[in-house]
């Protein structure tokens, strides 16, 4: 039996880490023209620094590092969304238009599931090096989870379940 380790890039893939890898590459591109779009939305300041921040921090650095392991790999990449253009929030009509605490809940859905699907690709890679990209991806979308729930206290935006007192 052969030790699996962070040390042996040359081992190869097997079917589930390509098919997640590729998978995941193809959300990544697909989440950056939704993000654009949700950039685009923000009228608070803090929000869209935020975001800014998260799609180039984040989630770009996540898709180039998924990208170069396939290209390496030489496996066919996953087709790309065109970008979307730069547009200022008073150009959106108000009725089309998102509302800031609508971005957050959707970006911070987006975290979650993406934490899901790392935590996923954690369990069922046989590659080290793999599993520790992985898990590097979750621990900075949870990073960025709590900045976004610190941010939501700070402005009002979170909408508290009812308590159950009895």
């Amino acid at each position: 039996m052969r030790i699996i380790n962070n040390k042996q890039p040359e081992e190869p893939f097997h079917s589930g880490e390509v098919y997640q890898l590729w998978s995941s590459l193809y959300q990544s591109k697909n989440l950056l023209v939704t993000m654009q779009v949700l950039i685009n939305h923000t009228g608070d300041h803090d929000l869209k620094t935020y975001l800014e921040d998260l799609v180039e921090s984040c989630l770009r650095q996540e898709e180039q590092q998924v990208e170069a392991v396939l290209k390496e790999a030489g496996i066919r990449l996953p087709p790309a969304p065109p970008d979307r253009p730069d547009v200022e929030v008073e150009d959106i009509p108000s009725g089309a238009r998102f509302n800031d605490p609508e971005i957050a809940v959707l970006v911070q859905k987006e975290l979650m599931t993406g934490r899901v699907l790392s935590s996923y690709m954690i369990g069922t890679a046989h590659r080290g090096d793999i599993r520790t990209m992985f898990g590097e991806f979750h621990a900075e979308k949870e990073e960025y989870e709590q900045k976004l729930l610190d941010l939501c206290k700070q402005k009002g935006w979170i909408v508290d379940p009812p308590i159950n007192v009895k």
